[in-house]
């Protein structure tokens, strides 16, 4: 489980892929925390930790995952969103952010406000049914408050900090972002179906 605040920016050394999946390769001053088997969020998507040497982790993506998210897209050089899980005695900054991707969507709209940027995000309408003003939604892996709905999906309004540390303040219109939805309103959503 993690919680959507990010601990680092790491750096694509490599995506090697073939049909059976991809591995990435990523050069991360988080590497030293890692051992081979830990869970590690990579623009979002939880994924283990196959090897780790001095400054730099490899994982693998399986063809699921390539599909589902915007991981496969990753070219030597991309800046990645890192996180590590949450530990029992941490502070629950964010929200519960389970690494499951649930889809991508495409920045439509980029706009300032204030010292915010906000950003217009389109979104699959089977994704945007589980989105509700000031909700919390994960973009690529960034704990983030819903502040308004849109007809093709919704918007979400970054602060300064949040554009430096994260990859969130180097992306540009038609820019490809993953998407995991609050999984309380899945949850709900799964009881009430099981009702009727």
């Amino acid at each position: 489980m993690f919680t959507g605040l990010i601990a680092d920016l790491g750096t694509i050394t490599a995506l090697e892929r073939d049909g059976e999946g991809a591995v990435l390769r990523i050069s991360s001053r988080l590497a030293d925390e890692l051992r081979e088997g830990d869970s590690v969020a990579v623009n979002g998507v939880c994924l283990t930790a196959t090897e780790v040497g001095a400054g730099t982790f490899a994982s693998q993506a399986m063809v699921e995952t390539l599909e589902r998210s915007s991981l496969g897209t990753l070219t030597a050089g991309a800046e990645v969103n890192l996180e590590l899980p949450l530990r029992a005695e941490d502070r629950l900054g964010g929200h519960v952010v389970q690494g499951h991707v649930d889809g991508t969507g495409v920045v439509r709209g980029l706009r300032e406000q204030g010292f915010a940027r906000v950003l217009e995000i389109e979104a699959d309408p089977q994704l945007q049914r589980y989105l509700v003003e000031k909700g919390s939604v994960a973009i690529d892996g960034v704990s983030l408050t819903v502040s308004a709905l849109t007809e093709r999906g919704f918007t979400v309004s970054l602060i300064p900090e949040t554009l430096q540390r994260t990859n969130l303040g180097r992306i540009g219109e038609a820019s490809l972002v993953n998407i995991e939805v609050d999984i309380l309103a899945k949850h709900v959503e799964r009881l009430l179906e099981a009702r009727i």
